[in-house]
């Protein structure tokens, strides 16, 4: 989240993350203040400037391909790849600077999607880095025999994010049982009940057929994946059976 961070401290940190390990290494950014009023005041973070966001991620990037007055270092031959990490606005963003989009959350699911990502590959600013656009899209997805099962493996993950906006906290996960157990606010109930729409979740073929169509209403050229749930031997078998899903497609 680049508004917590001096554009050179991110840049030396990437710029050694590649020195050690050279063509593994991709940075994304983003420009969340933080996520709850706390937790802004601690970050010092109150005024969300998008124009602020471009300098700063232009001034990140001068530090990495060593065009800036100051030298970062060390210094790399192929510096990491820039990605931004979007939601609405930032899809322009990512259009005007000539970057890749990754795109997660709530905007996956907006009717507005299809145009925004339309405009975004209209309007797209080629750069040496990325001489042409490309959409990322990285949701959660949970397989289970049935929609219910698989739901539920996602309320952990649901219900953690949830209890985060009131708390400022990432607790340790509980299981499903435990959470249903306890009693919830209206505000945490229609959170919750938030957090599982943005998911994917269901039998194998109920997933796969969900992945396929967001790849079709996007036309994303990449996939992000990921999963996480209370039990350590579930989520191995979770891993495997989205791996699978997507290596057998």
């Amino acid at each position: 989240m680049l508004p917590h961070h001096q554009p050179i401290v991110v840049a030396e940190q990437f710029l050694m993350l590649e020195a050690l390990y050279p063509g593994r290494i991709d940075l994304g950014v983003g420009r969340s203040l933080g996520f709850t009023e706390p937790v802004r005041r601690a970050l010092r973070q109150q005024d969300d400037d998008a124009e602020q966001f471009a300098a700063d991620i232009e001034e990140l990037r001068s530090f990495l391909g060593g065009e800036a007055p100051v030298t970062a270092r060390p210094v790399a031959e192929s510096p990491p790849e820039v990605f931004l990490l979007a939601t609405g606005q930032g899809i322009a963003t990512a259009a005007r600077l000539g970057l890749p989009v990754v795109i997660g959350g709530p905007v996956l699911h907006s009717p507005d999607l299809p145009g925004m990502l339309a405009e975004y590959r209209r309007g797209f600013h080629s750069s040496p880095a990325a001489p042409e656009p490309s959409v990322i899209i990285s949701l959660d997805a949970f397989v289970a025999d049935t929609e219910s099962d698989a739901r539920e493996l996602a309320l952990p993950e649901a219900w953690s994010m949830a209890r985060s906006r009131e708390t400022g906290r990432f607790d340790a996960l509980e299981p499903a049982s435990a959470i249903r157990s306890r009693t919830w606010s209206p505000r945490a109930h229609q959170r919750v009940e938030e957090n599982l729409q943005r998911v994917i979740a269901g039998p194998r073929e109920a997933v796969r057929a969900g992945v396929e169509k967001l790849l079709e209403t996007t036309g994303a050229e990449e996939l992000i994946l990921s999963t996480s749930t209370y039990d350590r031997q579930v989520q191995d078998e979770l891993d495997a059976d989205l791996a699978h899903l997507i290596l057998g497609r």
